[in-house]
C-alpha cells in the first residue's frame, strides 16, 4: 500500500486531544550552548525513556570517572539534554545546536538521505517496546485488534514498524486498523478514557498504564522481535572530524553502561535513581523500576553490538512503510569505526 492510500486510515492527533495528558513541554536545556559544549564537555540529547536509560547513567559514571582521574590528562563530560519529541531533538541535531543526541534509526537514515552530515556510532539497547490493551478488553489475540484504533508515536518510530511486523505476521494490513499518531504521554490516559483500542510504544508509557492497573501487554518486543532496536546514538560529523578522541570516550561509556546495566538488578535499581531525578527524566521512580523488573528483559542492554544485517531489516520495513523512500547506502549512516576500537568503559556506581 503506498503512503497517499494508507495515509487515509490515520487519525488526526486533535481528534483525542480531549481524552489526552498534555506531554511535560521540557525545554531542551542544552540547546542554547554552543554545539559540542565548552572544552571537552558535549551536550547530548534524549528523551525521557528506557530506550535512552544508558545516556544518564554514562554522563553520571563519567563524571564520577573524572573526580579520581590524575587531573593533567584530557577530561571529557557530558551533559544529558532533555527533548519532549523527536521533532525536537531532529531539528537541534540538524542545526547544529547539538552534535550528539539518541536518535529514532530510521529517522537518522532519513537525515542522511536528505544530506544532513549525521553518523550512528553505537546502539543504545535492544527490546523495549509494548502493544497496550485495556485490561478489561476481550482482545487476547492480536488479531482481534481488526478495525479498532492503535495509536504510534510517528511514522518514524521502531515502534510503527513492529505494529506492522504484527499485521504481516496475522495476514493482515494496516487498512484493516485504524492508526493515529500520538505522543507516548498522551497513550495511557486516551487508552483509559476509551479513545483508543490499543496502543504501541516505547517504555515507560506501557509500564505506566500496567502498573496502574487499566492496561496489559498483548504483544512486546521481548517475544516477538528480540533483536529490535529503536534509538542509535548519533553524532554529527563534524564532530567526529573535529574531537574522535570525545566520540570514542562516549561510545565506550555507553557501552559500558550497558554491560553494568544487564549485570545485576542493583545496578538497574541505582540507574532507576539516577534517570529519574530532575536532572535527567524527571519520572516517577516506582514506573521506572516496573519496566525494570516485569519482567527484567523487557528491555535490555548488555548486546549493543551493530550489525549491518539488522539495520538493513530496519530500512527495507521502512520502506514498505513509505517512510523512507529509496535504499541509503549503510555506510552513509554508520560509522562502526568507534563501536570495533571500543572498550566498554568500568562503571563505578
Amino acid at each position: 500500500m503506498n503512503v497517499e492510500s494508507e495515509e487515509t486510515f490515520l487519525l488526526s492527533r486533535r481528534q483525542l486531544l480531549q481524552w489526552a495528558i498534555a506531554a511535560s513541554a521540557a525545554l531542551p536545556l542544552g540547546s542554547l550552548s554552543c554545539s559540542a559544549g565548552k572544552g571537552n564537555q558535549l551536550v547530548v540529547g534524549g528523551l525521557p525513556v528506557t530506550c535512552n536509560l544508558t545516556l544518564p547513567v554514562a554522563c553520571v559514571a563519567k563524571a564520577a570517572s573524572n573526580r579520581t582521574q590524575d587531573p593533567s590528562t584530557p577530561r571529557f563530560e557530558y551533559e544529558y539534554s532533555k527533548y519532549s519529541g523527536w521533532p525536537e531533538i531532529k531539528e537541534s541535531l540538524m542545526a547544529g545546536r547539538i552534535q550528539a543526541a539518541y536518535m529514532l534509526a530510521p529517522l537518522v537514515m532519513d537525515l542522511t538521505d536528505k544530506r544532513i552530515p549525521v553518523k550512528i556510532v553505537s546502539l543504545g539497547h535492544r527490546s523495549g517496546a509494548v502493544i497496550m490493551v485495556r485490561t478489561d478488553s476481550p482482545y487476547q489475540h492480536f488479531r482481534q485488534l481488526a478495525g479498532k484504533r492503535i495509536a504510534i508515536p510517528s511514522r518514524f518510530a521502531v515502534d510503527f514498524l513492529f505494529l506492522r511486523k504484527m499485521l504481516v505476521r496475522e495476514g493482515m494490513t494496516p487498512s484493516d486498523v485504524q492508526i493515529v499518531e500520538m505522543a507516548p504521554p498522551d497513550m495511557p490516559a486516551a487508552l483509559y478514557a476509551n479513545a483508543v483500542d490499543a496502543y504501541c510504544t516505547g517504555e515507560p508509557f506501557g509500564a505506566a498504564a500496567q502498573r496502574a492497573g487499566y492496561a496489559r501487554p498483548l504483544r512486546m518486543t521481548r517475544d516477538e522481535w528480540r533483536n529490535y532496536i529503536c534509538c542509535v546514538l548519533t553524532v554529527r560529523e563534524e564532530l567526529i572530524q573535529q574531537s574522535p578522541a570525545m566520540v570514542q570516550d562516549l561510545v565506550n561509556q555507553v557501552l559500558g553502561a550497558g554491560l553494568w546495566l544487564d549485570a545485576q538488578q542493583t545496578n538497574r535499581d541505582k540507574a532507576v535513581a539516577i534517570a529519574a531525578g530532575p536532572r535527567f527524566f524527571n519520572q516517577d521512580p516506582n514506573i521506572l523500576q516496573f519496566v525494570m523488573e516485569n519482567p527484567t528483559d523487557r528491555v535490555t542492554y548488555g548486546d549493543l553490538r551493530m550489525i549491518r544485517s539488522e539495520f538493513e531489516e530496519l530500512m527495507q520495513l521502512s520502506i514498505e512503510a513509505g517512510t523512507i523512500q529509496r535504499p541509503i547506502p549503510y555506510e552513509s549512516y554508520v560509522d562502526e569505526s568507534f563501536a570495533r576500537n571500543a572498550k566498554p568503559a568500568p562503571i563505578a556506581l
